[in-house]
């Protein structure tokens, strides 16, 4: 018997992001669950941006870095939550594909960056309207107002792009459309939010004192290739306590030992700031 307010749900959740382009569920983890993320980042980071390659930088006072499953206590947690699950197999198909972990990190001083996507769209968004990627994302605090909130236009996940620059990076005489709808987004500790990458965006000023860690879960409809673009890696004893079902929608490296990662996704666009 189909589940009728399953299917009615799943619509919502389509739609939600066939629209808007980002989507967004409340409460999704605990408050522990969110704090214990947010030191495994901050643990991270510090051992990233110790070494050559291991941070990027996204504009001023602003990071990113990929991680490995085994340096987030929670990732099982995480990709195995139904939100998760169902987001991405409503959008990408039942045999999704995860595809990067990483984190964001606005620090105090961090300057508003140009609009932007984070790749450029393929035609079969563009041309034929159909998403092939998400990207999750999880806060580490409880956003407020001068922490540089993440601001997004909606609905702008279907303009082709293929005037940016790099496919990326709208001209400046376009950023006054995307302010004038852009929303501004104040997660809390637990909350939990999808989008496409394609959707037009920003980070913006963080006029406080405190860094704004932000979990990023990275998802593919397979052959989107963006697995390409990261060195995911998991150990033989890991990869063996992973649940079946998890296994499956993995696409990862299986090693004997993990290495650190040397970033490969970097934005040269992001990297001094908008003017």
């Amino acid at each position: 018997m189909t589940d009728v307010r399953a299917e009615s749900d799943r619509d919502a959740l389509v739609q939600g992001l066939y629209t808007d382009g980002v989507i967004a569920t409340k409460g999704a983890f605990s408050r522990e669950w969110a704090l214990a993320m947010g030191e495994d980042v901050m643990a991270a980071f510090q051992e990233a941006v110790a070494r050559p390659g291991g941070a990027v930088g996204r504009g001023p006072h602003r990071y990113y870095v990929e991680i490995h499953p085994q340096q987030l206590r929670g990732f099982v947690t995480l990709v195995t939550h139904p939100w998760v699950s169902a987001v991405s197999e409503a959008v990408l198909g039942a045999d999704y594909q995860i595809v990067e972990l990483g984190f964001d990190i606005p620090f105090a001083g961090a300057k508003n960056q140009p609009w932007h996507r984070d790749f450029p769209s393929p035609e079969e968004t563009y041309g034929r309207r159909r998403l092939t990627s998400l990207a999750f994302n999880l806060t580490a605090v409880d956003t407020t107002p001068e922490m540089g909130p993440f601001e997004i236009a909606p609905g702008t996940q279907w303009e082709p792009g293929t005037d940016f620059e790099h496919g990326m990076f709208p001209a400046e005489r376009e950023w006054p459309r995307y302010a004038a709808i852009g929303q501004q987004k104040l997660p809390q500790l637990g909350d939990i939010s999808a989008r496409s990458a394609l959707t037009i965006h920003r980070g913006t000023e963080n006029r406080s004192e405190q860094a704004r860690p932000v979990l990023v879960l990275g998802v593919d409809a397979p052959g989107a290739g963006h697995a390409e673009l990261h060195d995911m890696a998991v150990t033989r004893e890991y990869w063996a306590e992973l649940p079946e079902q998890l296994r499956d929608h993995l696409a990862c490296k299986v090693v004997e030992r993990l290495e650190p990662i040397v970033q490969k996704h970097t934005i040269e666009g992001l990297v001094m700031g908008a003017p």
